[in-house]
């Protein structure tokens, strides 16, 4: 009999994936977290997108090979539980749950506050709780619902970021007038301390930013579990992300850049707001206003649905209480979803009371837990790899250029990168918060998870199945 009950519907086309996975990485990271990342390096900071792109791609890549091979809806956790053990694929699910919380968190409140531009006399909570029951109740319904509303927010995200790109290249190219005492062009660049006026240690610095603008985008290995061909889809999908992401980011700071010296960029307001306002467009601040409120949408529709379905798959390896691996008649994990929403309503009345330096503290985990995910990710295909050339077993029809070199050398930066997180105040709280939230859920582990729970999880391998049709007798629904 199978250990996989109350299968979800795969609904989600290639479309939706590729999409899905282009927007979980453009959002409030690249609108505001981007002033902070410039501030520190300076112009140099197109050199770190440009690296840490390539590094998320890697680790993409080693999601894609385990997410072919085992498309599974809880993904990475459970890639964790079948690698590395029991612990680790605990640990790792319930750190990008909390991740996933907090981030919704935040957007839900941002999204109450760039509703009160419009509204001011209209309470933040009820946007807030709005936004909250709209979203819930999408996710309640048919993934392809889902998978069709993250596809037409994500084109909104797009086409204004082309917009702005556009625009900004036409004021390089004809010389329309700018606000800024400085006049925009590629001097911009080295003109006010050269490209590295931070020196190297800024370029450094920056990487923790950096990085954290490109957490979210694992999202997509979590859609294996309900793409209709996950053989096909997610490689589709992670071909395509890594250069329109450095086309998005590098292409347009390196705008925003030519037009302001980098150092005008001072974070108390989006960097985007200048492009729009030296445009002269007279509703700009509207514009940007709806583009905002548009990638939050998106974020939260994100949230929902990427923690919904992995505490499905804890739930699946004993991690979580059972009923959460219900599935309703819409072929969604309802309780999951259920859940999130009622994390969002009590979160947020906890943002409007606790102070903003503990609430800094929190969210300061979610950087920690996005590079802590990816190490798992990372750690999860070596052990695949060495069990299965042991086995002498198939390897995934979409492997990791590199194989295990490849993954070495994107552990090794992420280890960099948490070295990275002890050399500033800001960061140094992730790096204390995330270690002590490793070890209460360590304690967790072993104090709440029995039974299977404290066993390898064990996952569907689709290098294993036969490839004539199910029939009678098949093994198409075969486990390891």
């Amino acid at each position: 009999m199978s250990e996989f009950p109350a299968a979800l519907k795969r609904g989600l086309t290639v479309r939706h994936v590729r999409f899905m996975a282009l927007g979980s990485a453009i959002g409030t990271g690249l609108f505001y977290g981007s002033a902070s990342a410039i501030q520190a390096a300076g112009p140099a900071v197109l050199f770190a997108y440009m690296i840490g792109g390539a590094v998320v791609f890697l680790v993409m890549r080693a999601l894609g090979e385990m997410a072919v091979l085992h498309p599974v809806t809880g993904s990475f956790g459970q890639y964790a539980g079948r690698y590395l053990g029991p612990l680790a694929g605990f640990i790792t699910g319930w750190t990008f749950v909390f991740e996933m919380a907090i981030v919704a968190l935040a957007d839900v409140t941002a999204f109450g506050i760039y509703m009160q531009f419009w509204f001011p006399d209209t309470p933040q909570w009820i946007w807030v709780l709005a936004i909250v029951l709209l979203i819930t109740g999408l996710n309640l319904l048919n993934v392809k619902v889902f998978g069709e509303l993250e596809f037409w927010l994500t084109i909104v995200k797009v086409t204004a970021i082309i917009l702005m790109i556009v625009g900004g290249f036409a004021i390089l190219i004809f010389g329309f007038s700018v606000p800024s005492s400085t006049p925009p062009g590629l001097h911009n660049l080295v003109d006010h301390g050269g490209l590295f006026p931070n020196g190297f240690a800024g370029l450094l610095l920056s990487f923790s930013v950096v990085m954290f603008a490109f957490g979210g985008i694992e999202t997509i290995g979590i859609t294996a579990g309900e793409a209709k061909i996950p053989a096909k889809t997610i490689p589709a999908a992670i071909n395509t992300v890594p250069v329109r992401i450095l086309l998005f980011y590098v292409l347009t700071l390196f705008v925003l850049m030519c037009l302001f010296p980098w150092n005008e960029v001072t974070g108390e307001v989006s960097p985007f707001v200048q492009i729009f306002e030296s445009l002269g467009i007279s509703y700009a601040a509207h514009i940007l206003n709806a583009v905002i409120i548009t990638a939050a949408i998106s974020a939260i529709n994100s949230d929902i649905f990427g923690s919904g379905r992995m505490v499905y798959g804890l739930a699946q390896q004993g991690h979580a209480p059972r009923a959460f691996t219900h599935v309703g008649r819409t072929g969604v994990p309802t309780l999951t979803v259920a859940l999130m929403a009622g994390v969002l309503v009590i979160g947020v009345i906890l943002n409007a009371v606790i102070p903003e330096n503990v609430f800094l503290i929190i969210a300061s985990l979610a950087t920690f837990a996005t590079v802590w995910v990816w190490i798992m990710i990372l750690l999860s295909h070596l052990g695949m790899s060495r069990e299965r050339a042991r086995a002498g077993a198939p390897r995934s029809s979409y492997p990791l250029p590199g194989g295990r070199v490849s993954t070495y050398l994107a552990l090794a930066f992420m280890a960099f990168v948490i070295v990275l997180l002890a050399f500033t105040p800001d960061t140094r709280i992730a790096l204390i918060v995330g270690l002590a939230w490793l070890v209460i859920m360590t304690g967790v582990f072993f104090t709440f998870v029995k039974g299977k729970g404290r066993q390898r999880t064990v996952l569907p391998d689709d290098a294993a199945l036969p490839t004539e049709p199910a029939g009678a007798g098949s093994s198409a629904g075969a486990v390891r």
